[in-house]
């Protein structure tokens, strides 16, 4: 028996949780996915609101992870710790609210998500993911365990990538909101993808109005960051994992727009 996942890259402002909202359960029915992940970390420009992440576990998502702006909505904190479905990094300091990991009922058996964060180029030292994910991965019992790795460095998450190539079923990367173009898998049976992309506005920079993001790189007078208007895309991945080995037998992009 083969188990399909479906990822999806970072929700981005109102449209993308719209966007994803009108597509998601489309998209599932399409690839038969018997499990969603989705990175809602932008959902409200910086962070996720509760109602949000209602939103997306409505619309079809199963798993919600998170990133670096997992605390920039207060109102998530009491979420974190009364719903199931949704994860923060499991690196961030263990007293933090919420679960870095859980294990997710799925028609092959239970699988593991795992959310980590990278450290290259971040604002702040969390602990280091290499290290956290193998304290996970003794006290995981399934075959089938997947990872969600909120990274800056492309080199990062790719060492994060053969680090665990074999141990688990696939590892994807967030955050940078820019799909990359090698989907694989790896030599020991991993499926794998440096970044998955972004779900919301297409003509904008990761999802920002683009004279904004000229203006700061041009040295301007800093200004609010807003989301573009016009046209939005959904960007992610899917991966069909054999469900006795836990090993990835195929993985594909996945992109759609208006």
């Amino acid at each position: 028996m083969n188990l399909t996942i479906l990822a999806v890259g970072d929700i981005v402002a109102a449209s993308g949780l719209a966007f994803c909202k009108a597509h998601l359960r489309t998209l599932r029915r399409q690839y038969g996915a018997d499990l969603v992940v989705v990175n809602g970390e932008n959902a409200a420009n910086l962070g996720i609101r509760p109602e949000q992440a209602d939103t997306l576990l409505r619309a079809g998502a199963d798993v919600i992870t998170l990133g670096n702006h997992t605390w920039s909505r207060r109102e998530i904190v009491p979420y974190l710790d009364g719903e199931a479905q949704i994860l923060r990094p499991a690196n961030f300091a263990p007293h933090t609210p919420g679960r870095g990991w859980a294990e997710f009922d799925t028609p092959a058996g239970p699988v593991a998500v795992i959310n980590l964060i990278g450290r290259c180029s971040m604002d702040y030292t969390p602990d280091n993911p290499f290290a956290v994910v193998e304290r996970i991965l003794r006290q995981v019992k399934t075959r089938l365990i997947l990872v969600d790795f909120h990274a800056e460095a492309t080199a990062e998450k790719l060492a994060m990538g053969y680090f665990l190539d074999g141990r688990v079923s696939a590892l994807w990367g967030t955050h940078t909101h820019v799909p990359t173009a090698d989907t694989q898998i790896l030599p020991h049976g991993t499926g794998y993808q440096t970044d998955l992309g972004m779900t919301g506005p297409m003509q904008s920079v990761l999802g920002i109005q683009p004279a904004l993001s000229i203006n700061k790189f041009r040295g301007g007078v800093p200004a609010r960051y807003e989301p573009a208007p016009g046209p939005n895309k959904l960007e992610g991945a899917v991966f069909t994992i054999n469900a006795q080995t836990g090993l990835c037998v195929s993985a594909e992009r996945v992109s759609i727009h208006d």
